[in-house]
């Protein structure tokens, strides 16, 4: 899809991804529109001021949990990147009414305003913790996959398809490790909740990119996962704090030793692209003929980040940390 002249909606527009997305979008694509949704007016208020009042730019001031309100924000709109969940483990297994009603009945209602409104492309943000989910915030979001996927089936009668973007951490975000271990640093201790952790990494500017990249792959249904470096947390501990005593408190409620971004099952249906693998959807019943890109993966295939086949060092890390604090 070319998104030059197109009118482009983001929810959770003002968060990480949608901020810095904005900038790449209206950096090199020269969208006519894009329409940021979101549910707090001073972040929108800070992003008017960054971009300097670009004309290009528009707020709308909502919650995904209102159908209605999102209807008339995409009425018109070519694409809508969901990006607006409840993200925080710890905040999701706390209030978990509120976490199925933004990540769950949230995508729900994104679903059922792009097929009102005939927007053509749908992508849905989602996160390796979907895969084999022990905590509410996997679960919520395996939920919104299934929701992105099926989709399909009930737009047959419109030119609305949905496909979902699946990546792990991203590096120096909010709320992640990293801004956790500098702060910690600060009072000469780490915490670690297991030294043999891993977790799989990419930067905001690759994790935009590869959603961009995405589109153009979209015929319906499909969930796309990049092939990205894991990374063990005693060595971005190493990376951002060297030297600094550890204490070790165990793995906390809702976390995993290691992630998974691609099980057994699905390599069933899965095909693997250069930079990246593919899931294609079980049951496409909105599809008359099969459709097929890049190699099939081997049955049993396993996407984890223990058993990875990249790496990022601590030095790798080190090098990145001016421009993640920058950030």
């Amino acid at each position: 899809m070319d998104l030059e002249n197109k009118t482009i909606l983001i929810t959770g527009g003002t968060g990480s991804f949608g901020s810095n997305c904005v900038e790449r979008l209206l950096r090199d694509f020269a969208p006519k529109t894009i329409r940021l949704f979101s549910r707090d007016e001073l972040k929108q208020s800070q992003l008017r001021s960054r971009f300097a009042d670009d004309e290009r730019l528009r707020f709308f001031i909502g919650d995904v949990r209102d159908r209605d309100r999102l209807i008339l924000a995409t009425k018109g709109c070519d694409l809508i990147i969901h990006a607006a969940a409840l993200k925080q483990v710890p905040v999701c297994e706390y209030n978990p009414f509120e976490a199925v009603q933004t990540n769950v009945l949230g995508a729900q209602n994104v679903v059922g305003a792009a097929i009102h409104n005939d927007i053509p492309y749908t992508m849905l943000l989602s996160s390796d913790k979907a895969v084999n989910p022990v905590n509410l915030y996997g679960a919520s979001k395996l939920c919104a996959e299934k929701i992105m996927t099926q989709a399909n089936a009930y737009a047959t009668y419109s030119i609305a398809r949905f496909a979902t973007v699946r990546y792990g951490n991203v590096v120096g975000s909010r709320g992640s490790v990293v801004p956790l271990f500098l702060r910690q640093a600060e009072e000469n201790e780490i915490t670690i909740t297991d030294e043999r952790m891993t977790r799989f990494w990419i930067t905001l500017p690759q994790a935009i990119e590869f959603v961009l990249s995405r589109i153009a792959l979209t015929e319906g249904g499909e969930v796309f996962v990049p092939k990205i470096p894991s990374m063990r947390v005693i060595d971005i501990a190493e990376a951002i704090a060297p030297g600094t005593p550890r204490v070790i408190t165990g793995i906390r409620p809702g976390e995993k030793l290691h992630e998974v971004m691609l099980t057994e099952d699905e390599s069933r249906h899965a095909h693997e692209l250069q930079d990246s693998y593919l899931i294609y959807p079980e049951f496409p019943t909105w599809r008359s003929e099969p459709y097929a890109i890049g190699l099939p993966v081997e049955e049993g295939f396993r996407y984890s980040s223990d058993h990875n086949t990249a790496w990022l060092t601590a030095e790798e890390l080190r090098a990145m940390l001016p421009t993640l604090i920058a950030a």
